[in-house]
């Protein structure tokens, strides 16, 4: 049956549903809604997060390691290899040389496939192995007689979600592009509006970005510099700019409840310290204290290199509002990070006669039932958890301060239903609300230049002084053809006493796939390092499950932590050393100075490998430069600026994080100025402003408010 409506039913690709697909039921549009995919729209506006090269076959002999390629030959021979690990070793041969292609999860009927004589294409990385060059798990395809033509145009790789495989989901995108040439996209913006080189139609960016041509520029398109995307970049900037403009009208408002200081505690509490706060905390504390004691809701971020003394800060905010009669409430995005700041305070809090309640997702039901008993009352001034805080059931009898560190890492809707646990609603119409103070902790450096123009809504503090004693981290950049040596420093390291980080990262949107490559490695690790206890941690474990694992490498019971980047926040272990990130290349350079964070806390020499994969670019190696040479966050944060590498300012995409689809911060400082100036423009109308709003921002509407 012929899906498609006719013009008369629909105007605009954005009011068609994605129902509308063939093949696309109930079922599939559910998952489609993960993606905030719900018309024709939003598929096309769902954009790649990088491209393959799938166009031209590569002699073997052209092969070199960290290199994504397709390769065709014939099977010479097909083995199932015990080593110390089970695998299937296929032997591929053309005229120019041979190759291994290695499978260490396989079929009977997948050997079956590879009998000698048979013509296989296949694509994939080629690393070193034990036999030369491997292909590990590659992609494959059984050749017939007829040469099969290569892919025509670059192939994308888009942002997935559990249940959504590439392929699945290109063919959507691809029949979204046959609806494309038929009906409209919505050109909002007023062309006279637009710089003069990213005038292009809006349907001529989405085509080229979805199937960009054999002959593109493959690093452009990395980079994120080419036109189709600036196009995009800079209307999608603009939607959250609009956005934030709305915020700062409506919060006029809002209202919140004056906690001035107390003298006494905060001096008692100084008397107790064991060092001296530095000249940037004192600061800092001012800055809050001040915002804290008027009448209209304090929104801070606070952000301070890894080891600062955040938390410090965050407990003098604390004094302020438990000392003006009222609770503070502190919300971490992991157990074992709230576990942290829960013996901090009651280090701190608890000999002043301030009472610290604890929430958890692992509690038992009874010592629930009395830690909530103390909230409701009162009875606890100050409350520490996790995202258990929100939940249904917990009643705060004067909540007037929420503490939120490392935000980004809580969905959107958490974060909100946290601070509404402390809105009072005034007046018959519930117009006017008094809302608790926020305090929104970061150790992800934001340059100031972009903190002024994408969080215009909230004031900023930076702790810009590191206490004494911190340990200097020695980074080290190392090709991963010599993976080997790498792991003999780890076993080294072990048999010292040390205990040590091991980070996979993956370019893809999938954290099914992220956990696959950690599982391998793990797999490798432990089958290759004697005596070494390894255990793994990655994003698609239960949050118990993850902290079990942490508790024990706190605890000393591991001694090598493989991990994706689930450990960019939340564990401090003084005796792990030695971190290891693969493919360091893959991530913005402020999410490798948070990871790099990890280790140098504790009194020996710490070191970190980024061991980067062959051939590296020339941007890829002035990056890594960059973090070898800085040990200042907000230093590393300014030259990735200036580099306009990939990365993200609040880390990595989650689901429901603020995030954006296209646009990144750093890469696309130079488009704020525009964006600025055409938020300002009289021929932007209202209409205009709501659609633009709306076409990026529709399913999180209040995203900037959290």
């Amino acid at each position: 049956m012929n899906k498609e409506p006719t013009t008369k039913e629909h105007k605009a690709l954005g009011e068609i549903p994605v129902t509308a697909l063939k093949g696309v039921g109930a079922k599939l549009a559910e998952t489609l809604g993960k993606l905030h995919i719900s018309t024709l729209q939003d598929l096309l506006f769902h954009l790649p997060a990088r491209y393959q090269d799938r166009t031209r076959v590569v002699p073997l002999a052209g092969l070199r390691p960290g290199m994504d390629a397709v390769v065709e030959g014939e099977v010479r021979a097909a083995d199932v290899v015990f080593g110390r690990r089970r695998s299937l070793a296929v032997r591929l041969q053309d005229t120019t040389g041979t190759i291994t292609l290695r499978f260490f999860h396989f079929t009977a009927a997948q050997k079956n496939r590879f009998t000698p004589g048979t013509r296989v294409r296949c694509y994939g990385e080629a690393r070193r192995g034990g036999s030369g060059l491997e292909l590990f798990h590659p992609e494959t395809e059984v050749l017939g007689e007829a040469i099969s033509p290569t892919a025509q145009t670059l192939t994308p790789i888009y942002p997935l979600t559990e249940g959504l495989s590439q392929g699945r989901l290109r063919a959507l995108i691809g029949q979204g592009l046959d609806w494309l040439t038929r009906y409209q996209v919505s050109e909002l913006l007023p062309a006279q509006l637009l710089p003069r080189d990213l005038q292009m139609p809006l349907a001529g960016a989405l085509f080229y970005l979805h199937q960009p041509p054999a002959d593109a520029d493959l690093e452009q398109l990395a980079e994120g510099q080419h036109p189709a995307q600036q196009r995009l970049a800079l209307e999608e900037l603009l939607a959250h700019h609009l956005s934030l403009l709305e915020l700062r009208r409506s919060a006029s408002a809002i209202s919140a409840p004056p906690l001035s200081p107390t003298k006494a505690l905060e001096r008692d509490f100084l008397a107790r310290l064991p060092f001296s706060p530095t000249g940037a905390q004192e600061r800092v504390g001012r800055e809050i204290a001040v915002d804290l004691s008027q009448s209209r809701p304090m929104m801070r971020l606070l952000q301070g290199d890894v080891g600062a003394g955040k938390t410090l800060v965050a407990a003098r905010a604390a004094l302020q509002a438990v000392g003006a009669g009222f609770q503070c409430a502190v919300m971490a995005p992991t157990e074992i990070l709230a576990e942290q700041h829960r013996i901090n305070f009651c280090g701190w809090l608890e000999p002043l006669g301030i009472t610290v309640a604890w929430l958890s997702g692992s509690m038992k039901a009874s010592e629930r039932r009395q830690q909530l008993a103390l909230i409701a009352s009162g009875d606890a001034q100050l409350v520490v958890g996790t995202h258990a805080l929100f939940q249904d059931g917990v009643d705060f009898h004067r909540l007037a301060l929420v503490i939120i560190d490392e935000q980004h890492r809580f969905g959107v809707h958490q974060r909100l239903q946290l601070r509404e646990k402390g809105s009072v609603e005034s007046g018959p119409d519930g117009t006017l609300r008094t809302q608790p103070h926020q305090l929104i902790m970061t150790a992800t450096p934001i340059p100031r230049t972009l903190a002024m123009s994408a969080f215009a809504d909230l004031d900023c503090s930076v702790i810009d002084e590191l206490p004494p004693g911190r340990q200097p981290i020695n980074t080290v950049a190392i090709s991963n053809e010599r993976r080997f040596e790498v792991m003999e420093r780890v076993q080294s390291a072990v048999r010292e006493g040390r205990q040590a980080y091991w980070v996979c990262t993956l370019i893809e949107e999938s954290e099914t796939l992220q956990a696959q490559a950690a599982e391998s490695t793990a797999e490798e690790l432990a089958e290759t390092l004697e005596g070494v206890r390894v255990a793994l941690v990655h994003g698609r474990m239960k949050p118990a499950a993850k902290d079990l694992v942490m508790k024990a490498f706190k605890a000393g019971e591991v001694d090598l932590l493989v991990a994706t980047t689930v450990i960019e926040v939340g564990v401090d272990v003084p005796n792990a050393s030695l971190m290891i990130i693969e493919n360091p290349e893959r991530l913005g350079l402020a999410q490798l100075h948070q990871l790099r964070g990890r280790v140098g806390r504790g009194r020996i020499a710490s070191h970190c490998v980024l061991m980067y994969s062959t051939p590296l670019s020339a941007n890829g190696r002035a990056r890594l430069q960059a973090l070898r040479s800085h040990a200042d966050g907000f230093a590393i944060a300014e030259e990735d600026l200036r580099l306009r590498g990939p990365g993200e300012i609040l880390g990595t995409r989650q689901t429901g994080e603020i995030q954006h689809r296209i646009a990144d911060l750093q890469r696309d400082a130079h488009l704020l100025p525009r964006v600025q100036k055409i938020a300002a423009a009289p021929a932007l109308d209202a209409a205009t402003r709501s659609a633009i709003v709306r076409r990026w921002l529709h399913n999180k509407p209040r995203y900037a408010e959290a």
